[in-house]
Parts: structure tokens; sequence; C-alpha cells
């Protein structure tokens, strides 16, 4: 009878002071950082400058892909954990698709955004079920069927596919730029080899509202809250060209490899500079 009592004396002592532990943590947090920050950035998206069909005199659309595993581009995979706020481009992307925000759109051979995807949709499609058979590591070592159930894992899309037109406009006597959409691509491991498979197109424009309250790392100035849609605005990434408007509608991948289609995504580029040199060229 005395052992119990005492048991239940030193039961009552710790829970008490769980209890009080769990009150300074949540009544009476510290300060994390320099001054008191709730981590939201309330900001509106920069305003597309106005376009009227007649004043432009030029276009064309390219393709671009931006790897993340690139350092410029780390950014947008890291963190690979939200916190304080913040979050990797992904994330962000499936957040805005839960609350309804803005329109994932199936992939299609045109890249057009026609069929809409919900966000259940979304993830149904990336749960992959494999069927394998496995042996048991005890004796007597028998083999036994089993099935592999795979979630969707944000970490592994490490690449984005931008849609974009440049345009001349008569009016600002300027070459601009505009991006149209983008799609995320999945990297997936398959017999060995590295498999990409992109998810779906999100129109840029809907989404700028989601991506302008997004914080993303500023490695040189942390105080300076910079936001996914002040990246793309500012055209802060890194990317090579994959394809540009052609009659055969083809990607340079369809008839060029290696250092030939890399010499063939430079050769776009420079088109496009030397396309503006060239309009004020004396």
């Amino acid at each position: 009878m005395k052992k119990l009592l005492i048991l239940l004396f030193v039961m009552g002592l710790t829970a008490g002071s769980l209890r009080t532990v769990t009150a300074q943590i949540l009544d009476n947090p510290p300060v994390d950082g320099l001054f008191v920050d709730n981590g939201l950035i309330d900001k509106d998206p920069i305003p597309f400058p106005s376009i009227r069909k007649a004043d432009v005199m030029w276009s064309k659309r390219i393709w671009r892909e931006i790897d993340f595993r690139q350092k410029l581009n780390q950014p947008f995979y890291y963190p690979t954990e939200s916190h304080n706020n913040w979050r990797n481009f992904m994330t962000v992307i499936m957040d805005g698709l839960k609350e309804g925000s803005f329109v994932a759109y199936d992939i299609s051979n045109t890249d057009e955004l026609l069929v809409p995807l919900t966000f259940n949709e979304v993830i149904a499609r990336q749960t992959d079920t494999l069927r394998t058979v496995m042996t048991r590591p005890f004796p007597p070592y028998e083999q036994y069927d089993t099935t592999i159930f795979t979630e969707f894992d944000a970490t592994r899309v490490m690449r984005l596919r931008v849609k974009e037109d440049w345009y001349f406009d008569k009016q600002r006597s300027q070459l601009m730029v505009r991006i149209i959409a983008f799609c995320p691509v999945m990297i997936k491991e398959r017999n060995g080899q590295e498999v990409t498979e992109p998810l779906f197109w999100v129109s840029y424009p809907q989404s700028r509202d989601v991506l302008a309250k997004a914080e993303v790392f500023n490695r040189n100035n942390a105080a300076e809250r910079r936001t996914f849609d002040e990246v793309f605005w500012k055209r802060m990434f890194d990317s090579y060209v994959y394809k540009e408007e052609n009659v055969y509608d083809r990607r340079i991948s369809q008839y060029a490899t290696g250092i030939d289609a890399l010499l063939e995504s430079e050769r776009i580029k420079m088109e496009l500079f030397q396309f503006e040199h060239d309009l004020w060229e004396y």
C-alpha cells in the first residue's frame, strides 16, 4: 500500500510538471528572431503592363526548363520541411491547389490548358502501386507476394517547365516577355535510369496571388522578404530552352541530342538577343 501511494505521488508530480512546461510553450513562446514577426507576407502581384493586339508587331513562344538542382535555382527546392512560413515552391503550389486558389490542368501534347484537374485527382495520379515478390529475412526464407504503395512526395519534383511568350510592343518600343503557364516535373528512377514525369500545368496569371504571398529564401539579404512572384518577374532563375515555336511542333530533343541539343538551346537564346539588338542598330 505504501509503495502504491508513493507511485501515485510521483505520477502526480510528473503530470503537474508536464502541464507547467506545456503551458509555458503555448502561452509564452520566446521571440525567435530580432523582433516579433508572424511570418506573413501581405503583397499584391506586380501588375502586368497592358497589351493591345495592334501594338504587338512580333512574337514567339518559348518553352524553358528550370532545374532545381542548379545552385541558382535551389530556393525553388528548399526547404524540404516547411517552417516559419517558409515553404518550397512545390509545397506552395500544392497548398494553393488544395485551397482552390487556382486550377491545375492535365498534360496534353500541345501543352494547352484544356482539361482541369482537382486536387484529389492530382494526388491520386501520383500514388503508385507496385506488386512484387519478396523474400522473408528469416528461415525458411520463403517468398511472398506484397504490394508497395508510394504516396506523392514533393521532394521528387526537381524541375519546372515554363511556357512564355516573347513579343515586341511598338508603343513601348521594347522586347518583352510574359510567362503563360508552368508545369512541375517529377524525377523518378525506373530500372536504374532517371525518368521525368510532368504532373500538370498551372496558369501563371491565375497563381500570382498565391506566389506573391509565398516567401522565398534570399541568400544575400534575409531582411528582404522576396516572393516567388518577384523571382519570376525579375527572372532570377537559370534555365535552358527545350522548345521553340516551329512548324513541326517538335522539341529540341526530337532532332538533336547531347552537346548539339545544348548548342541549339543557346542558338535560340542568342536569336532573341540578336533580334532585340538589331532593332536599335543604326
